[in-house]
């Protein structure tokens, strides 16, 4: 088959090999040709020389002119036998990617880059399947294209936006880091452009949540502490560009017509309450009518507990509390957590102390490391100080029982003790002075039974 080839460095003058600088033109792939090309012996010959310049190169940490032999007899492997070995379009990459850095005009540059974009599809055309595992890469060899583009040519966002669309479709959670951030990056540019519709960002950013969000569980299940940094600083930067995008008026005419159209699409209305959830929109009607909507439509501990929040955030406490109790029976043990604290605010809230203590000890029990719970049973016994006494000793017992817990809760989770101490700090001075415990015939450290509600055994002091 005959190529139509243009080559600088490579091709048709020797004395531009010196320059170091190459590009391919009007390449036509041999999609035909046998592992080795039509010149086994030549083609071993010129890959063997170009894989040893190319070493000497690496070696050197990229920086001497060993790149000048290595791109010759590169350029005509890639021609010539491109099925001989993967490892053309990997070491082609690096070395067309250092040839544009260091192009010395435009123009050059400009067919460098197309030859990094040749080198690329070569690679998808010549290798679809992955060495290793055997499965399709055009995925990841797309997405690698196309944040290869925008690093050279940002202002071809909307090609880039193509590639590395295709890159997702194929590859979902699979997908690199970098690629959802480059492709995110392509939207936002084109809805502050005008040139799409800012819904497009928003359902972007929803998809792109859970991709991200399926890796941190995997690396943090795995305890890869590298890999779930990465993917921590990937969603960081892509919450950050959506920002301007995640105003609440903005969701709320986004997922109104939504809503209006499809009212019973759960899938729909799960979307819709995640997205204004996480952005805090939970003040907007369109939240309680998607929330019970879900919960009419698919009854579950998950929409229960979002249910609840939203009366918790109205002050609607009372019927709050059916919704949080069903709640208790999700399977993520940190929700529930977070749905016993929500009901013990609730019974706070009513007046109801042992009840809301009774909830705080349910999250504690199935949290032992978290202190938030103990905190809270510390603030109802200061709540409840000059309820609980008719004297001096008895109204100021209640800040022994108090201090104890915030004890406690610095103690399970170190996490809490600067904002522990701080109130420590604060209610020690509420102890009974020693004048208290004289009159009393009580003496620090012996035993006391705080009485009340509360009906729990401290240690007595006296405030300093």
């Amino acid at each position: 088959m005959k190529l139509k080839v243009l080559i600088v460095l490579a091709g048709l003058s020797l004395s531009l090999l010196a320059s170091g600088s190459e590009y391919l033109d009007g390449f036509n792939p041999q999609n035909d040709i046998p592992k080795y090309g039509n010149d086994s012996a030549t083609c071993v010959a010129n890959l063997s020389l170009y894989r040893e310049f190319y070493k000497q190169w690496k070696q050197s940490k990229y920086t001497n002119d060993a790149i000048t032999d290595a791109t010759k007899w590169w350029s005509w492997v890639f021609q010539n036998c491109p099925r001989a070995t993967e490892n053309i379009y990997i070491d082609g990459v690096k070395m067309v990617k250092y040839r544009i850095k260091k192009a010395p005009d435009p123009e050059i540059k400009e067919k460098l880059i197309d030859t990094l974009m040749l080198i690329y599809d070569q690679r998808i055309n010549y290798f679809p399947l992955h060495y290793k595992s055997k499965k399709p890469q055009e995925g990841a060899i797309l997405g690698r294209k196309g944040v290869s583009l925008y690093e050279f040519k940002p202002q071809e966002y909307k090609q880039v936006y193509d590639i590395l669309n295709r890159s997702i479709e194929l590859d979902k959670e699979n997908a690199s880091g970098p690629v959802y951030v480059y492709y995110f990056r392509t939207l936002t540019k084109m809805a502050t452009k005008g040139e799409i519709d800012t819904i497009a960002v928003v359902e972007a950013y929803d998809q792109l949540s859970d991709y991200i969000e399926f890796n941190l569980k995997k690396y943090r299940e795995a305890g890869n502490d590298k890999k779930l940094e990465h993917y921590e600083n990937i969603r960081g930067t892509i919450e950050k560009n959506f920002e301007p995008f995640a105003q609440c008026h903005d969701l709320v005419r986004i997922y109104n017509k939504k809503f209006d159209e499809n009212p019973e699409d759960v899938d729909l209305l799960k979307k819709i309450v995640k997205m204004l959830d996480k952005k805090k929109c939970v003040e907007e009607p369109l939240y309680f009518e998607a929330t019970i909507k879900l919960y009419d439509l698919e009854p579950s501990p998950e929409s229960a507990y979002l249910i609840g929040k939203m009366m918790l955030n109205q002050k609607r406490y009372k019927e709050a509390i059916p919704y949080m109790e069903d709640a208790t029976k999700m399977e993520n043990t940190e929700k529930v957590d977070d749905a016993l604290i929500f009901l013990a605010q609730a019974y706070r809230a009513m007046n109801n102390f042992p009840m809301a203590r009774k909830k705080a000890l349910e999250a504690a029990k199935l949290n032992p490391d978290w202190g938030k719970p103990y905190a809270f049973i510390g603030d109802l016994y200061v709540i409840s100080a000059n309820d609980c006494g008719s004297d001096d000793l008895t109204k100021k017992a209640p800040y022994w029982a108090a201090v104890d817990m915030y004890k406690k809760a610095k103690a399970v989770d170190p996490e809490m003790t600067s904002e522990m101490n701080e109130l420590i700090r604060r209610y020690s001075p509420y102890f009974p002075p020693a004048e208290v415990l004289f009159f009393y015939n009580l003496q620090e450290g012996d035993s006391y039974d705080v009485g009340c509600w509360i009906n729990v055994k401290t240690t007595v002091r006296a405030a300093k």
